[in-house]
């Protein structure tokens, strides 16, 4: 680093260090009740995976036909990713604050709706408010994590955040087991949402209390509230980019993957889709005050985070969709087995966010990011080689598939502050929006996954399963179904293991794209740093 250089991130410190001495003890307790809000969220989002079963059985809906809940999950998808630039933007404009206190009470209605649902429909629109809150207090907490704190200091703040969401994730499925047992005589799955409601109500009285008495003045790298030109956002542009990406999410989710790999109604939902984010495109060309400005959208670092997120979202759907169906296919296991086997991959992710925070302030956004992709993709290749009998194989006390996926974890989990910080890293108050588009590639990388996944792992089974020959005249009925299952076995082996290479190359893929976008220059290096 230059003198020039060296000196002048020196005096950015500095400044951020005196804009926001008075004020980080409040500044980090408010951002800690942000995050428990945003911990919240994330529990009740995963706390669906075991719960889904019995709130299909409470409205009389079939248990063995869980593809009747897909417009549960679809629901709270499209609410998740419309409500993110919307709110996102309106934060930038108005604040943090009452973005946050906005998003949690749609979230506390959203779960009050959910549990008090009497049919099928009304839980798909309690999950969908859901949605809307739980998706606009991600972004907002990693904004508030960037207006908290300048430089190496930013990028640990948004590991933490993120390592607050990957917890969530992992104790979600546990924590809705348990407290439906607990609260068994109080609705069971009804009181896991209904409880949120008083939560809710103790953060937002807490936040709101705690919440600045009067903006701080704009540092270059710290807090920098909108002011003047800035705070003005352009709402149409806003709602036309929230509506389009959820109507691409409602394009691309399969509602049926047995039948077909996208529902009936995909085309007219990507056609809507296309013409939306067509739109958006056109308003920004056009006017003088885009929603995005023009030193984000000429930013590297931000189309490379979004390119990098869209991409690993598909690798994570993979990981959290085909890994417990493989575990159960092959494996031979039961659910809870499953489950744990994905407890394994979902412990690593955490950590490896607060290591990539960590390593990100002292290294600069690129390397961890590479590291973590490269890992990730490693080890994905190495479940490309797992076989019928791999749970038996172990590392000293642990079964090695374990710790190959808390290796799987550690490393998506590695790469999530670099790509943040790196989009925000060209915004100077678009925080909100920046971190809403960031988190929604993601998303929608894990549709797209999903979709993919789906329709390539359904032609594969089938292809595989026809060329195998026919068993023969002589063998006993007994003979031809062990023959047949056999089969069965061998093809999900082969289509699995196809599934993890070709997850493998879209991670060195993501790893490529962070190499050529992801520029040393470009990133924040502690004073002295050489």
């Amino acid at each position: 680093m230059s003198e020039h250089r060296r000196r002048r991130w020196q005096l950015s410190g500095a400044r951020a260090a005196e804009g926001v001495g008075t004020l980080r003890p409040r500044l980090l307790l408010l951002l800690s009740l942000a995050a428990g809000a945003l911990f919240l969220g994330a529990l009740d989002a995963y706390a669906v995976a075991t719960l889904l079963p019995h709130m299909l059985a409470d409205l009389n809906l079939s248990v063995d036909h869980l593809e009747q809940a897909s417009p549960i999950v679809a629901g709270f998808l499209g609410g998740y990713v419309v409500a993110m630039p919307l709110l996102g933007a309106f934060s930038d404009a108005r604040g943090r604050v009452p973005a946050v206190l906005i998003a949690l009470a749609v979230f506390a209605a959203g779960s009050v709706l959910t549990g008090l649902a009497g049919s099928l429909f009304w839980l798909v629109a309690g999950r969908t408010v859901q949605g809307l809150g739980g998706g606009a207090l991600v972004p907002l907490a990693l904004a508030m994590a960037a207006d908290s704190a300048a430089g190496p200091a930013r990028v640990r703040a948004l590991g933490a955040v993120a390592a607050v969401q990957e917890a969530g994730s992992v104790m979600g499925p546990v924590y809705g087991t348990v407290l439906a047992l607990w609260l068994a005589r109080f609705g069971g799955w009804r009181a896991v949402f209904l409880i949120d409601l008083p939560i809710a109500v103790v953060l937002a009285i807490a936040i709101w209390f705690l919440r600045p008495a009067a903006p701080p003045p704009p540092l270059r790298g710290g807090i920098s509230p909108p002011s003047g030109e800035e705070t003005r956002v352009d709402w149409q542009a806003a709602l036309l980019l929230a509506c389009g990406l959820g109507a691409l999410v409602a394009g691309l989710y399969p509602d049926n993957p047995e039948l077909h790999p996208l529902n009936p109604y995909a085309p007219w939902f990507l056609l809507l889709a296309g013409l939306l984010l067509g739109g958006f495109g056109w308003r920004q060309w056009r006017r003088l005050g885009p929603l995005l400005p023009s030193r984000v959208l000429h930013s590297a670092g931000f189309w490379g985070a979004l390119g990098v997120n869209l991409l690993v979202g598909g690798g994570l759907m993979v990981a959290l969709v085909d890994i417990p169906i493989f575990a159960r296919a092959v494996f031979n296991v039961d659910q809870n087995a499953a489950g744990l086997l994905l407890t394994s991959f979902l412990a690593g992710v955490p950590l490896g966010a607060l290591a990539g925070g960590w390593l990100a302030a002292r290294l600069g956004f690129r390397w961890p990011a590479l590291v973590g992709l490269i890992l990730a993709s490693a080890l994905f290749w190495v479940l490309a080689g797992w076989g019928v009998g791999e749970l038996h194989t172990h590392v000293w006390l642990l079964r090695r598939t374990d710790v190959e996926l808390i290796g799987l974890g550690f490393g998506f989990g590695l790469v999530i502050a670099p790509l943040a910080a790196a989009a925000l890293a060209s915004s100077r108050s678009e925080h909100g929006l920046v971190s809403s588009l960031v988190v929604a590639a993601r998303t929608i990388g894990m549709l797209v996954g999903l979709s993919a996944l789906t329709a390539f792992g359904l032609w594969r089974f089938n292809q595989l399963l026809t060329a195998r020959p026919q068993p023969p005249d002589t063998m006993s009925l007994s003979e031809r179904l062990h023959y047949l299952e056999k089969g069965v076995t061998q093809a999900l082996l082969v289509e699995y293991h196809e599934i993890f290479l070709i997850t493998a190359a879209i991670c060195l893929a993501a790893a490529a794209v962070c190499a050529l976008t992801l520029r040393p220059s470009e990133e924040p290096r502690p004073a002295g740093a050489g």
